[in-house]
């Protein structure tokens, strides 16, 4: 059980299970409850993958800094049982998402996102480039299950998901800005700082918003939208991050609910 535990802390599983929600979502309006499931599932393995691997090359910072929230650190895993858990769910990932309902093509577009995921945890972490892999694994996110049933995803739709990317980048370098630059990690957020981070933040919340209203009019989606721009602009460092993701669950409900049909007819 402690090993679960602690595995389930590595996969950063709040933003895990926030990503294969929003998969289920999205593959549930354009395919059915089955195949929908196999997606989301395949989502949350290679979503594993990501969580892991930030863990793990993390680790040597995070005790540094004593981060005892982080299992690596509080002794709840070993760095061999972490590599050994990445041995054994890596091709596992591959197989569910090319050989699932995704497709090959699906497939190695999701993979090329988590691949993104990764190389942002290896490389980009610490350069100016640092939102790229985000902007570019939340499209691939999207763009996957569109690709998956031999239509093109929309322009709105991809866009949308990398400004929520870029977003969710921001507020969650965040809460650990200060300590990331004793430590030398010098990403975009950290070199522009809190200020001008919580800013971007609520402009490209804003941005998303204004985007998926034009796209298809919901004054619900509107208002929730607005009102966490104004949340983020304002909340804890702690606690920004997880207000983002939540926004960006419900306002991928109204989007979804409001719009199926503009999906389905704006991807062919």
């Amino acid at each position: 059980m402690k090993l679960i535990i602690g595995l389930a802390k590595a996969s950063h599983f709040g933003p895990t299970m926030t990503v294969t929600i929003t998969s289920l979502l999205l593959a549930n309006n354009l395919w059915w409850e089955g195949p929908a499931f196999v997606i989301a599932f395949g989502v949350f393995l290679g979503q594993l993958l990501v969580g892991f691997t930030n863990d793990l090359t993390d680790y040597q910072d995070d005790l540094k800094h004593n981060r005892q929230n982080k299992p690596l650190v509080s002794r709840q895993i070993t760095t061999l049982q972490l590599q050994r858990a990445i041995k054994i769910f890596a091709p596992i990932a591959v197989v569910v998402n090319i050989a699932g309902p995704l497709g090959i093509k699906g497939g190695l577009i999701y993979l090329f996102g988590v691949g993104m995921g990764i190389s942002y945890n290896l490389y980009f972490k610490s350069t100016l480039l640092s939102p790229l892999p985000y902007a570019i694994a939340f499209s691939a996110l999207v763009s996957c299950i569109v690709v998956a049933t031999d239509r093109r995803p929309p322009l709105w739709l991809i866009t949308a998901a990398a400004l929520l990317g870029v977003a969710a980048h921001f507020a969650n370098v965040l809460k650990d800005l200060d300590q990331d630059l004793t430590s030398g990690i010098k990403g975009l957020p950290q070199r522009l700082g809190k200020k001008y981070s919580r800013i971007i933040v609520s402009l490209l919340l804003i941005s998303t918003t204004l985007l998926l209203n034009h796209t298809q009019p919901n004054t619900p989606l509107l208002v929730i939208g607005l009102i966490a721009s104004v949340i983020t602009s304002f909340a804890p460092n702690k606690t920004m991050f997880t207000c983002l993701m939540i926004t960006a669950v419900i306002d991928l409900i109204f989007l979804l609910n409001a719009s199926g049909a503009e999906i389905g007819s704006s991807v062919t």
